[in-house]
Protein backbone atom coordinates (compact mmCIF):
# COMPACT_ATOMS: atom_id res chain seq x y z
CA UNK A 1 0.00 0.00 0.00
CA UNK A 2 1.42 3.51 -1.15
CA UNK A 3 1.46 6.23 1.69
CA UNK A 4 0.19 9.33 0.37
CA UNK A 5 1.90 12.32 1.70
CA UNK A 6 -1.12 14.83 3.60
CA UNK A 7 0.78 17.69 1.90
CA UNK A 8 0.11 16.41 -1.89
CA UNK A 9 -3.62 16.65 -1.50
CA UNK A 10 -3.65 19.81 0.67
CA UNK A 11 -5.37 22.74 -1.65
CA UNK A 12 -6.32 26.63 0.09
CA UNK A 13 -10.24 26.88 -0.62
CA UNK A 14 -11.36 30.52 -1.02
CA UNK A 15 -14.11 31.45 1.75
CA UNK A 16 -15.39 33.12 -1.05
CA UNK A 17 -14.05 32.48 -4.88
CA UNK A 18 -14.64 35.44 -6.07
CA UNK A 19 -12.48 34.38 -9.60
CA UNK A 20 -14.81 31.40 -10.39
CA UNK A 21 -17.91 34.24 -9.71
CA UNK A 22 -16.43 36.56 -12.33
CA UNK A 23 -16.07 34.23 -15.08
CA UNK A 24 -19.56 32.87 -14.66
CA UNK A 25 -20.95 36.19 -15.36
CA UNK A 26 -17.93 37.50 -17.44
CA UNK A 27 -19.64 39.36 -20.16
CA UNK A 28 -22.16 40.71 -18.79
CA UNK A 29 -19.91 42.41 -16.26
CA UNK A 30 -17.13 43.17 -18.97
CA UNK A 31 -19.57 45.27 -20.73
CA UNK A 32 -21.07 47.04 -17.60
CA UNK A 33 -17.51 48.50 -16.59
CA UNK A 34 -16.64 48.53 -20.16
CA UNK A 35 -20.19 51.38 -20.74
CA UNK A 36 -18.79 52.88 -17.53
CA UNK A 37 -15.44 53.55 -18.98
CA UNK A 38 -16.91 54.64 -22.46
CA UNK A 39 -19.41 57.15 -20.89
CA UNK A 40 -16.72 58.56 -17.96
CA UNK A 41 -19.58 58.99 -15.70
CA UNK A 42 -17.12 57.76 -12.74
CA UNK A 43 -19.01 59.40 -9.87
CA UNK A 44 -22.75 59.62 -9.38
CA UNK A 45 -23.06 57.93 -12.87
CA UNK A 46 -25.88 56.46 -14.33
CA UNK A 47 -25.02 53.51 -13.26
CA UNK A 48 -25.53 54.34 -9.93
CA UNK A 49 -29.05 55.80 -10.08
CA UNK A 50 -29.64 52.67 -12.20
CA UNK A 51 -29.06 50.12 -9.05
CA UNK A 52 -30.57 51.89 -6.22
CA UNK A 53 -33.83 51.40 -8.91
CA UNK A 54 -33.35 47.99 -9.23
CA UNK A 55 -32.36 47.49 -5.34
CA UNK A 56 -35.45 49.22 -4.17
CA UNK A 57 -37.79 46.97 -6.73
CA UNK A 58 -36.09 43.93 -5.27
CA UNK A 59 -35.80 44.72 -1.87
CA UNK A 60 -39.39 46.25 -2.10
CA UNK A 61 -38.48 49.78 -0.15
CA UNK A 62 -39.01 53.14 -1.19
CA UNK A 63 -35.69 54.70 -1.12
CA UNK A 64 -32.41 53.08 -1.34
CA UNK A 65 -28.99 55.28 -0.33
CA UNK A 66 -25.88 54.46 -2.16
CA UNK A 67 -23.10 54.87 0.17
CA UNK A 68 -19.38 54.09 0.54
CA UNK A 69 -19.11 51.35 2.20
CA UNK A 70 -21.59 48.98 4.93
CA UNK A 71 -20.11 50.97 7.89
CA UNK A 72 -20.34 54.46 6.77
CA UNK A 73 -24.27 53.30 6.32
CA UNK A 74 -24.68 52.32 9.59
CA UNK A 75 -23.20 56.13 10.61
CA UNK A 76 -25.84 57.22 7.96
CA UNK A 77 -28.62 55.91 9.52
CA UNK A 78 -27.90 57.08 13.00
CA UNK A 79 -27.40 60.32 12.02
CA UNK A 80 -29.91 60.38 10.05
CA UNK A 81 -32.45 59.29 12.98
CA UNK A 82 -31.02 62.67 15.11
CA UNK A 83 -30.25 60.55 17.80
CA UNK A 84 -29.14 62.86 20.51
CA UNK A 85 -25.28 62.23 21.81
CA UNK A 86 -25.16 60.50 25.00
CA UNK A 87 -27.83 58.14 23.99
CA UNK A 88 -27.98 54.04 24.30
CA UNK A 89 -28.39 52.19 21.93
CA UNK A 90 -28.59 48.55 22.34
CA UNK A 91 -27.03 45.77 20.03
CA UNK A 92 -25.45 42.07 19.81
CA UNK A 93 -22.55 41.64 21.96
CA UNK A 94 -21.57 38.94 19.05
CA UNK A 95 -21.14 40.82 16.00
CA UNK A 96 -18.99 42.73 13.55
CA UNK A 97 -16.96 45.72 15.05
CA UNK A 98 -18.87 48.56 13.43
CA UNK A 99 -22.08 49.27 15.28
CA UNK A 100 -20.34 49.87 18.26
CA UNK A 101 -17.48 51.81 15.88
CA UNK A 102 -19.91 53.89 14.75
CA UNK A 103 -21.95 54.29 17.94
CA UNK A 104 -18.11 55.99 19.59
CA UNK A 105 -17.94 58.17 16.86
CA UNK A 106 -21.60 59.42 17.22
CA UNK A 107 -20.94 60.33 20.99
CA UNK A 108 -23.52 57.34 21.42
CA UNK A 109 -23.33 54.36 24.14
CA UNK A 110 -23.39 50.84 22.66
CA UNK A 111 -25.08 48.35 25.29
CA UNK A 112 -24.25 44.89 24.49
CA UNK A 113 -26.72 42.49 24.19
CA UNK A 114 -26.75 38.47 24.68
CA UNK A 115 -27.34 36.41 21.92
CA UNK A 116 -29.27 33.01 21.36
CA UNK A 117 -26.94 30.28 21.62
CA UNK A 118 -28.29 28.27 18.22
CA UNK A 119 -28.59 31.41 15.92
CA UNK A 120 -26.08 33.79 17.30
CA UNK A 121 -28.56 35.99 16.71
CA UNK A 122 -30.07 39.18 19.41
CA UNK A 123 -31.78 37.81 22.37
CA UNK A 124 -34.65 39.54 22.44
CA UNK A 125 -35.46 38.77 26.03
CA UNK A 126 -31.87 40.21 27.54
CA UNK A 127 -32.38 43.35 25.39
CA UNK A 128 -35.49 44.37 27.44
CA UNK A 129 -33.61 43.88 30.44
CA UNK A 130 -31.58 46.58 29.57
CA UNK A 131 -33.29 49.51 28.23
CA UNK A 132 -33.06 52.65 30.34
CA UNK A 133 -34.54 55.80 30.15
CA UNK A 134 -31.21 56.71 27.72
CA UNK A 135 -31.76 54.02 25.12
CA UNK A 136 -33.00 55.71 21.97
CA UNK A 137 -32.50 52.38 19.50
CA UNK A 138 -31.75 48.43 18.97
CA UNK A 139 -29.85 47.88 16.02
CA UNK A 140 -30.13 44.08 15.24
CA UNK A 141 -27.32 42.30 13.59
CA UNK A 142 -29.21 39.69 10.88
CA UNK A 143 -25.88 37.46 11.43
CA UNK A 144 -24.53 34.67 8.67
CA UNK A 145 -27.67 34.65 6.64
CA UNK A 146 -30.70 34.53 8.80
CA UNK A 147 -32.71 37.48 10.03
CA UNK A 148 -33.19 38.37 13.67
CA UNK A 149 -36.53 38.00 15.41
CA UNK A 150 -38.35 41.05 13.98
CA UNK A 151 -41.89 40.67 15.29
CA UNK A 152 -40.31 40.69 18.66
CA UNK A 153 -37.82 43.46 18.31
CA UNK A 154 -41.04 45.73 16.57
CA UNK A 155 -43.06 44.66 19.78
CA UNK A 156 -39.93 45.51 22.23
CA UNK A 157 -39.70 48.62 20.03
CA UNK A 158 -43.08 49.37 20.10
CA UNK A 159 -43.31 49.13 23.91
CA UNK A 160 -40.65 51.94 24.96
CA UNK A 161 -40.78 53.56 21.71
CA UNK A 162 -37.79 52.92 20.24
CA UNK A 163 -36.17 53.35 16.86
CA UNK A 164 -34.93 50.31 14.59
CA UNK A 165 -32.37 49.58 12.38
CA UNK A 166 -31.60 46.41 10.87
CA UNK A 167 -27.73 45.74 9.99
CA UNK A 168 -28.34 43.73 7.11
CA UNK A 169 -24.89 43.37 5.79
CA UNK A 170 -25.04 39.16 5.77
CA UNK A 171 -28.33 38.30 5.09
CA UNK A 172 -29.65 40.30 1.55
CA UNK A 173 -32.47 37.99 -0.34
CA UNK A 174 -33.21 36.55 3.70
CA UNK A 175 -36.95 36.20 4.39
CA UNK A 176 -39.27 37.07 7.15
CA UNK A 177 -42.10 34.61 7.89
CA UNK A 178 -44.76 37.21 9.87
CA UNK A 179 -46.96 35.16 12.31
CA UNK A 180 -49.79 36.07 9.11
CA UNK A 181 -48.01 34.11 7.10
CA UNK A 182 -46.78 37.61 5.35
CA UNK A 183 -42.95 37.01 3.91
CA UNK A 184 -40.78 40.42 4.50
CA UNK A 185 -37.28 40.69 3.29
CA UNK A 186 -34.61 41.54 5.58
CA UNK A 187 -33.76 44.83 5.73
CA UNK A 188 -37.27 45.92 5.48
CA UNK A 189 -38.79 45.48 9.04
CA UNK A 190 -37.43 49.14 10.26
CA UNK A 191 -37.27 52.63 10.49
CA UNK A 192 -33.84 52.10 8.63
CA UNK A 193 -31.58 49.70 7.37
CA UNK A 194 -28.09 49.59 6.07
CA UNK A 195 -26.26 46.83 3.22
CA UNK A 196 -22.52 46.24 2.98
CA UNK A 197 -21.10 44.95 -0.38
CA UNK A 198 -17.95 44.37 0.42
CA UNK A 199 -16.99 41.80 -2.23
CA UNK A 200 -17.15 38.57 0.20
CA UNK A 201 -20.86 39.67 0.75
CA UNK A 202 -23.95 37.32 -1.12
CA UNK A 203 -24.45 40.51 -2.87
CA UNK A 204 -20.72 41.66 -3.31
CA UNK A 205 -19.07 44.74 -5.07
CA UNK A 206 -15.66 44.28 -6.48
CA UNK A 207 -13.97 47.21 -3.70
CA UNK A 208 -15.85 48.75 -1.20
CA UNK A 209 -19.96 49.85 -1.32
CA UNK A 210 -22.68 50.38 0.94
CA UNK A 211 -26.41 51.45 0.97
CA UNK A 212 -29.41 52.48 3.64
CA UNK A 213 -33.11 51.62 2.37
CA UNK A 214 -35.94 53.11 4.40
CA UNK A 215 -39.83 54.00 3.15
CA UNK A 216 -39.75 57.01 5.19
CA UNK A 217 -39.61 60.07 2.79
CA UNK A 218 -37.85 62.18 5.65
CA UNK A 219 -35.11 59.69 6.30
CA UNK A 220 -34.76 59.34 3.17
CA UNK A 221 -34.04 63.24 2.48
CA UNK A 222 -31.76 63.23 5.37
CA UNK A 223 -29.57 60.08 4.45
CA UNK A 224 -28.87 61.42 0.98
CA UNK A 225 -27.87 64.49 2.14
CA UNK A 226 -25.69 63.17 4.86
CA UNK A 227 -23.99 61.16 1.95
CA UNK A 228 -23.62 63.89 0.07
CA UNK A 229 -21.85 67.08 2.29
CA UNK A 230 -25.12 67.95 3.50
CA UNK A 231 -26.21 69.14 0.31
CA UNK A 232 -29.35 69.60 -1.05
CA UNK A 233 -28.81 72.27 -3.60
CA UNK A 234 -24.91 71.61 -4.88
CA UNK A 235 -22.70 74.01 -2.98
CA UNK A 236 -25.26 75.04 -0.02
CA UNK A 237 -23.97 72.88 2.86
CA UNK A 238 -26.69 72.69 5.67
CA UNK A 239 -24.61 70.45 7.68
CA UNK A 240 -21.32 69.05 8.56
CA UNK A 241 -21.49 65.33 7.19
CA UNK A 242 -19.67 63.08 5.20
CA UNK A 243 -19.05 62.38 1.97
CA UNK A 244 -20.28 58.72 0.85
CA UNK A 245 -20.72 57.55 -2.51
CA UNK A 246 -21.03 54.20 -4.34
CA UNK A 247 -18.50 54.51 -6.81
CA UNK A 248 -20.07 54.33 -10.52
CA UNK A 249 -17.87 51.61 -11.34
CA UNK A 250 -19.10 49.46 -8.28
CA UNK A 251 -22.63 49.97 -9.26
CA UNK A 252 -22.72 48.30 -12.64
CA UNK A 253 -20.66 45.13 -11.15
CA UNK A 254 -23.49 45.26 -8.47
CA UNK A 255 -26.24 45.81 -10.77
CA UNK A 256 -24.88 42.31 -12.84
CA UNK A 257 -24.48 40.55 -9.87
CA UNK A 258 -28.59 41.67 -8.10
CA UNK A 259 -29.67 39.72 -11.32
CA UNK A 260 -28.45 36.24 -9.71
CA UNK A 261 -28.34 37.38 -6.46
CA UNK A 262 -31.26 34.97 -5.62
CA UNK A 263 -30.41 31.84 -7.84
CA UNK A 264 -26.66 32.57 -6.20
CA UNK A 265 -28.56 32.05 -2.73
CA UNK A 266 -30.39 28.69 -3.37
CA UNK A 267 -26.71 27.61 -4.40
CA UNK A 268 -25.36 28.21 -1.09
CA UNK A 269 -28.30 26.70 0.45
CA UNK A 270 -28.00 23.52 -1.55
CA UNK A 271 -24.77 23.22 -0.45
CA UNK A 272 -25.36 24.14 2.77
CA UNK A 273 -27.98 21.42 3.31
CA UNK A 274 -25.29 18.89 1.50
CA UNK A 275 -22.81 19.89 4.86
CA UNK A 276 -25.31 19.48 7.30
CA UNK A 277 -26.34 15.86 5.97
CA UNK A 278 -22.98 14.93 6.01
CA UNK A 279 -22.22 16.05 9.36
CA UNK A 280 -24.99 14.34 10.81
CA UNK A 281 -24.03 11.47 13.64
CA UNK A 282 -20.32 13.66 14.44
CA UNK A 283 -20.50 14.19 18.16
CA UNK A 284 -19.56 17.32 19.71
CA UNK A 285 -19.84 19.16 15.62
CA UNK A 286 -23.32 21.13 15.59
CA UNK A 287 -24.53 22.37 12.15
CA UNK A 288 -26.24 25.82 11.57
CA UNK A 289 -29.75 25.85 13.33
CA UNK A 290 -32.23 27.55 10.71
CA UNK A 291 -35.20 30.03 12.99
CA UNK A 292 -38.64 29.02 12.14
CA UNK A 293 -39.62 32.20 11.07
CA UNK A 294 -37.04 33.27 8.55
CA UNK A 295 -34.98 31.51 5.24
CA UNK A 296 -31.10 31.14 5.25
CA UNK A 297 -28.87 32.56 2.47
CA UNK A 298 -26.17 31.16 4.26
CA UNK A 299 -23.35 34.33 4.02
CA UNK A 300 -21.45 31.75 6.27
CA UNK A 301 -21.68 28.05 7.33
CA UNK A 302 -20.57 28.29 10.72
CA UNK A 303 -20.06 25.56 13.02
CA UNK A 304 -20.14 25.50 16.65
CA UNK A 305 -17.22 22.85 18.60
CA UNK A 306 -17.63 21.14 21.83
CA UNK A 307 -14.89 22.27 23.72
CA UNK A 308 -13.94 18.71 24.22
CA UNK A 309 -13.54 18.09 20.67
CA UNK A 310 -11.18 21.58 20.26
CA UNK A 311 -8.91 20.74 23.05
CA UNK A 312 -8.49 17.29 21.36
CA UNK A 313 -7.70 18.54 18.42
Amino acid sequence: MQLVNSETIMQNIRMTDLVSQYHRLKPELDEAIGSVLEAGDFVNGSYVKRFASELQSYMGVKHVIPCGNGTDALQIALMALGIPADSEIITPAFSFAAVAEVCELLRLKPVFADVYPDTFNINVEHAETLITSKTAAIVPVHLFGQCAHMKAIQDLAARYNLKVVEDNAQSIGAEYLWDNGLKKKSGTMSDISTLSFFPSKNLGAYGDGGAVCTDDDDLAEKARMIANHGQRVKYHHEMIVLNSRLDTLQAAVLSVRLKYLDSFNEERLKVAMQYSEGLKGIEGVHAPVISPFSSHVFHQYTLVIDRMIVNYL
